[in-house]
């Protein structure tokens, strides 16, 4: 018998025990819940939903910020279009508080400028101490550069050397010039961005877009065999990457110079 009664207080025991892990466990799955619903109600929800206009507009500064990732042509391909895409989705009515043009400078600065500069730096092409100060001209006059708000023409022409030095920097890596000659062009280049020379935009410059268009796919096409090539390029790859970057460098010059070059009658 007292076997028996022990048996029975042990169960009653153990079942007040199981008793109070249950409560004491729903108390907290309660307690965690209700804090959970005060956390919700604390966040603040968004009061409308985002717009199929909003959504669309925010993808043109998407497709500007692409610009970063891609290389040269494409980049360029993307600033060519992403203006006339963002003015007929009327982006700047759909998301007032999103600067395209910001945007678009920051972006061409990353892949024009910081890229090629970090890239030569960190080549050493021109030797250690030619190739830091090559990387510092570039960062400092391109950051001046970026500053000028009528760095334009009306025809869409850049006013001064437009900072495209990842163009001019894979052209001196293909061609293989030497340190000094280099490091020429390079300050050559940082000085002819303060100068009021017309340089090319091959996609939203129209007169002869048609032939500068063709030249730059070309030394484009060149370029892609240059890297297939592990940038040991032939002499006849050599030649057309130089040949259709000079085309390129001096082409908005002469057009500035015969104004009516290219022009189609009306």
């Amino acid at each position: 018998m007292r076997d028996s009664g022990g048996n029975e207080r042990r169960e009653r025991g153990r079942a007040g025990a199981s008793d109070e892990f249950r409560i004491g466990l729903a108390e907290a799955v309660s307690g965690a819940a209700s804090t959970k619903r005060k956390l919700a109600e604390r966040i603040p929800r968004p009061k409308k939903k985002v717009t199929w206009p909003q959504a669309r507009a925010f993808s043109v500064h998407l497709l500007t910020a692409s610009g970063s990732f891609l290389w040269l042509g494409l980049a360029l391909f993307v600033d060519g279009i992403d203006g006339p895409i963002a003015r007929k989705l009327d982006v700047k009515e759909v998301l007032p508080t999103w600067s395209g043009e910001l945007l678009d400078n920051i972006i061409d600065y990353v892949t024009y400028v910081l890229i090629p500069a970090f890239a030569l730096y960190q080549s050493g092409f021109m030797g250690e101490g030619l190739s830091f100060l090559s990387a510092a001209i570039i960062v400092v006059s391109s950051a001046i550069y970026y500053a000028d708000t009528g760095m334009k023409t009306k025809e869409n022409f850049f006013k001064g050397f437009p900072v495209v030095w990842n163009m001019l920097v894979f052209t001196l890596f293909v061609v293989e010039t030497g340190e000094w000659a280099s490091f020429a062009i390079v300050v050559f280049a940082a000085a002819l961005s303060f100068v009021p020379i017309n340089f090319l935009h091959p996609v939203r410059v129209k007169r002869l877009r048609t032939l500068n268009l063709a030249v730059f796919l070309a030394w484009c096409g060149l370029g892609v065999v240059a890297l297939a090539q592990h940038m040991q390029a032939s002499p006849w790859v050599q030649a057309g990457v130089a040949a259709s970057a000079i085309y390129l460098f001096v082409i908005g010059g002469v057009m500035q110079l015969f104004p009516t070059l290219g022009l189609k009658k009306e």
